[in-house]
């Protein structure tokens, strides 16, 4: 297989002789119309060149079973009366959840045996509900150091993103007091054996 520079990055002769600046700048060029791709036509979105967005709905209903544990070394758990904690024990009842795609990066948490919902209020209080709501909708997402976030979808505290968190006493945090950068929001869905 030859290797070498693709066509869209091959400078014109006259470029190659003077090399330096004039060679790179035609690179540049020629991979830049290569990324733009093709002008407006039926396949752009309103003729600008820009992509039509991108349709995620096979991504929509994915369904997981994990139990959370967290930085703080507990595992999250929803128990009978929609109470919400940490637990050492990972075989307690209430600690595995069903984290399932309500659409792309938002997730609903229900523990799988209470039935109930992980919630976040406007107070940033977590609970559990029997019902999903709103307030059951959380943005997930995985962090530089490989554990994942989950923040509020619907409310936010002076502008800034509520948490999910366990304190290093396993206790639920007030989503105005979180941030995501402390461990105590940092979970790893771990699989369910």
């Amino acid at each position: 297989m030859a290797h070498g520079p693709s066509p869209a990055c091959r400078p014109p002769p006259a470029a190659m002789r003077r090399g330096g600046p004039a060679a790179i700048a035609a690179c540049l060029a020629g991979a830049l119309a290569v990324l733009a791709g093709p002008g407006p036509g039926p396949g752009s979105a309103t003729g600008t060149g820009r992509r039509p967005p991108r349709s995620y709905g096979h991504l929509e209903g994915d369904v997981r079973w994990r139990r959370l544990f967290s930085a703080t070394r507990f595992f999250l758990r929803i128990d009978g009366g929609g109470g919400v904690e940490g637990t050492r024990w990972r075989e307690r009842p209430g600690s595995i959840v069903e984290i399932r795609s309500v659409r792309v990066g938002v997730v609903a948490i229900r523990a799988v045996h209470t039935g109930f919902y992980l919630a976040m209020n406007k107070r940033g209080r977590l609970y559990g509900s029997k019902e999903f709501s709103p307030n059951c909708k959380f943005t997930e997402r995985i962090e530089e150091n490989g554990y994942n976030t989950y923040a509020s979808l619907r409310w936010r505290h002076r502008g800034r993103p509520m948490f999910l968190s366990l304190n290093s006493k396993g206790r639920p945090q007030r989503g105005g007091r979180t941030s995501r950068q402390h461990l105590s929001t940092h979970f790893l869905p771990m699989l369910v054996s």
